[in-house]
């Protein structure tokens, strides 16, 4: 089954300060390989303007458009689409997807790559990205987050079906460098308020205690206020293409999650995912249904306070540090690969086709019902004579 499908989405030509960047990468990149036509839109804002790391992927047709009113020149486009997907974080992205719903004739759906901020901002009334009044229009809800999340999102919003799609990695990319690992704990995280308390905790006061140990941060929008110790080594920003070696420079890595998604559970950050197909043993914080993802102890250590982080840096033995990470490895190559993440889609996607056409049937049957009553088909027609 090709699908033609159109993404419109925060942004895939620029990673610059987002996740959502190699997310669709990597997952459109799978779709085309299965043999799926992809037009990824974005608009053309400043700041992804100026970081562009990716202009033009050479395995999806990628448009730029201003503004809102621009969209209209893509209507036919969207009209003619199998699948026509609205991302999390457009910008006026409430009114490209109901735009998208009304334009499209095929399967639509919204890709919630922030699902727990997303609803919190909906109960809130305070995101322009979108309407809980579009939630039921679309055939599909995807998110980022499982668990009972998707029940919410159907029973609170509406949603007609809301499933799985969870962040995934390209191990092309992503793979185990040849690269000695000079750094005792490193991090890729854009700031995030929420987020840097748990930063604070985990990295950054262990490498205040570890004053021999280097650490580094990678990632921009930090505020120049922090106090850095001297061995915390900070990136601005690190493309993509940078990753593998920067975790493989790693003996262990960090993942932060923000607190909507531990609030919420079953939130994996793509992180995880690229760390653990680089074969780097990685520490995380706490959070439900992590265990669906890797097992704990196993194939990924998780630490609650900085006293955990240092034990782990200090004492653990190189044998199990690499067991840990080889297990996490195969781990993702088994479950969490875009090449997976493709497959889910596409399995969405035919349960949504298959909803919709059990929907149209008894409609079907009782308009073909009532033509043949009209018709005459029950029985002769009465004739009035005057």
């Amino acid at each position: 089954m090709r699908l033609n499908i159109v993404v419109l989405g925060l942004s895939i030509t620029s990673s610059w300060g987002n996740g959502h960047a190699t997310t669709y990468r990597a997952l459109i990149e799978a779709l085309a390989a299965r043999g799926h036509a992809v037009t990824f839109l974005e608009r053309d804002v400043a700041w992804y303007r100026a970081n562009r790391d990716l202009a033009d992927p050479p395995w999806c047709r990628v448009a730029l458009y201003r503004d809102f009113a621009e969209l209209g020149r893509f209507a036919p486009l969207v009209r003619d689409a199998d699948l026509v997907i609205v991302g999390s974080f457009v910008p006026e992205g409430a009114a490209v997807a109901r735009w998208a719903t009304d334009t499209a004739a095929g399967i639509t759906a919204f890709y919630d790559i922030d699902t727990p901020v997303t609803l919190a901002g909906l109960v809130r009334g305070d995101i322009d990205y979108l309407d809980a009044a579009v939630i039921p229009l679309f055939d599909l809800y995807l998110s980022f987050t499982g668990g009972p999340t998707l029940a919410l999102i159907e029973q609170t919003f509406g949603a007609r079906a809301a499933r799985p799609l969870h962040c995934a990695v390209d191990p092309k990319i992503h793979a185990p460098q040849d690269v000695s690992p000079t750094l005792a704990l490193g991090y890729i995280g854009t700031y995030s308020p929420d987020r840097q308390p748990p930063l604070e905790r985990l990295l950054i006061e262990p490498a205040r205690r570890l004053p021999q140990m280097s650490f580094a941060v990678a990632g921009p929008q930090y505020p120049p206020d922090i106090a850095w110790p001297a061995n915390v080594a900070r990136i601005d920003h690190l493309p993509p293409h940078e990753h593998a070696r920067f975790y493989c420079s790693q003996r262990f890595t960090l993942n932060v999650t923000r607190a909507d998604m531990v609030a919420a559970g079953f939130s994996p950050s793509v992180r995880l995912f690229e760390a653990a197909a680089c074969g780097v043993p990685i520490i995380t914080d706490r959070w439900a249904g992590l265990d669906t993802f890797f097992t704990p102890g196993t194939e990924i250590l998780i630490a609650d306070g900085g006293a955990e982080v240092m034990e782990i840096l200090r004492e653990m033995p190189e044998e199990r540090r690499r067991a840990i990470a080889d297990a996490a490895r195969r781990r993702v190559l088994r479950d969490h690969t875009a090449e997976h993440r493709a497959a889910e889609l596409e399995a969405h996607v035919d349960e949504a086709r298959t909803r919709a056409a059990d929907l149209a049937r008894p409609r079907a049957a009782t308009l073909d019902a009532a033509a043949r009553t009209i018709s005459g088909t029950h029985g002769a027609p009465k004739v009035c004579t005057p």
